[in-house]
């Protein structure tokens, strides 16, 4: 009589494999995330039962006309993906529950489908369901072929077909489930085989395969992070469910540039493309307000103009409050220790509040000159002028570091009405424009050390 196959333990965040049950996964600290499966064999059956046919190399310059890439009719969506969808591909859509991520992708395939054949396969609602958000959205009308379905067995006999569509939606990976792995739908297991056959499948027939992904409480998309391998692109959905503005980021991108983003706004007729981005972050902004500060970043290839805001307040509490949204705790408190350290303001015994206003994530050290000037004004009650952009990166010896395509951004100020810039210092071997361009439009106020920035509000 067979052996019955061992039960292995496997995490559901990182898909670490252990023998035994534990509270907290030892390869990535994620707790309550290790649940009991099936073990699989090592090797596939009938893999070593016979020789293997050999490959056929060919050469890197072939003869084969370059792929076109299809346009969604969503410039947003385009961008992100790197000016189009590339035949054969394979997009992991992650976000929060109700973020937009099934009402955006429908939207793409309505559209789509019109130069394109296209399919939406559900398996968390009815054919119904689908039809009734399409209705809202204004595409009732639409040639999108619709299925509610979460066998991985159907899917592919119903995909692997002369006439397959070019276009393939799965929403969500989550909810397919391969008959033949004793796993529930949904771990570890069930998903990275799913999403290999899918992948697999739409390589072999040149179609655009779109995933949808859950996430984790931790807002990394769930099953684990194994699938961002497997994929061509992995792009997030940022932004709070309370807020108007959606944010798509590209965080991996093997056909276009990665860390690009789409902006977003919810209407009650779906996600609406935003043209212009920093105006809209900077329209409810308000001028001459201490702690108020205008940043000008870059995501991806874009210039992005976003207010940061931060409150200084007398804390009575042993251990002060650090309250960040939008950029990076430890970053903050790095540039707290410098002002502390090297320019003699001491804020170790305030609350600090920061907050990127507009609900977008800043990730690049470009930001730090900005959110020590919004501090500096906060705890000095000076306001920064309204019509002054700051960026710069900081030193831990409180020297301020000069970015990438600061040109670019300062166009994109001049363009929204800014008329002056506090920028890094020009790198003494800098001879193209490395701090600020010297036909810029800006009035510029090039700064080298943090304790400038001090004696600049103390004198407005």
């Amino acid at each position: 009589m067979a052996k019955a196959p061992s039960s292995q333990f496997v995490c559901q965040d990182c898909g670490a494999v252990t023998r035994k049950w534990a509270g907290k996964c030892e390869s990535c600290g994620a707790w309550n995330s290790i649940t009991e499966e099936a073990a699989r064999e090592e090797v596939p059956k009938g893999l070593t039962a016979g020789k293997g046919k050999r490959i056929e190399f060919v050469g890197l310059e072939g003869s084969s006309a370059p792929l076109s890439r299809w346009l969604t009719g969503i410039g947003e969506l385009d961008r992100v993906c790197g000016g189009g969808l590339v035949p054969g591909s394979c997009l992991l859509v992650g976000g929060d529950p109700g973020i937009g991520k099934s009402t955006l992708l429908l939207q793409a395939t309505a559209r789509l489908s019109a130069q394109v054949s296209v399919a939406y396969i559900s398996g968390e609602e009815a054919v119904d369901q689908v039809r009734m958000r399409a209705a809202r959205l204004g595409y009732a009308k639409a040639n999108v072929a619709l299925a509610s379905a979460g066998s991985l067995r159907d899917i592919i006999a119903s995909l692997d077909q002369p006439d397959a569509p070019q276009v393939v939606v799965i929403d969500s990976i989550q909810t397919v489930y391969a008959d033949n792995i004793e796993s529930a739908p949904g771990t570890v297991s069930q998903v990275r085989a799913c999403a290999a056959e899918l992948i697999r499948l739409a390589k072999r027939r040149g179609f655009v395969l779109f995933l949808v992904g859950h996430v984790t409480k931790e807002g990394t998309i769930a099953g684990p992070r194994v699938l961002e391998h497997m994929v061509d692109t992995v792009l997030y959905f940022e932004g709070d469910r309370g807020h108007q503005f959606r944010i798509l980021r590209a965080v991996k991108n093997r056909f276009g540039a990665t860390d690009e983003i789409g902006v977003f706004e919810m209407t009650e007729g779906g996600l609406s493309e935003v043209a212009n981005p920093s105006a809209l972050f900077l329209a409810e902004r308000r001028g001459n307000v201490s702690g108020s500060c205008v940043f000008a970043g870059m995501e991806g290839t874009r210039p992005m103009l976003v207010e940061i805001q931060a409150l200084v307040a007398p804390s009575s509490l042993s251990s002060p409050r650090r309250a960040v949204v939008g950029w990076d705790t430890n970053r903050l408190s790095m540039v707290l220790a410098v002002l502390d350290a090297r320019c003699g303001l001491a804020l170790s015994g305030n609350d600090v509040y920061l907050n990127v206003a507009g609900g977008l994530r800043i990730a690049e050290p470009a930001a730090d000159l900005a959110v020590a000037a919004a501090l500096v004004s906060s705890a000095s009650d000076v306001p920064v002028p309204a019509d002054m952009v700051v960026f710069g990166e900081i030193g831990l010896s409180g020297e301020v570091r000069a970015v990438a395509q600061a040109d670019t951004r300062l166009k994109e100020a001049a363009k929204l009405g800014f008329d002056q810039a506090l920028v890094p210092a020009r790198p003494r071997k800098d001879k193209g424009g490395g701090a600020a361009g010297a036909a810029s439009p800006l009035a510029i106020r090039s700064i080298g050390h943090l304790q400038d920035v001090l004696g600049l509000f103390r004198h407005e």
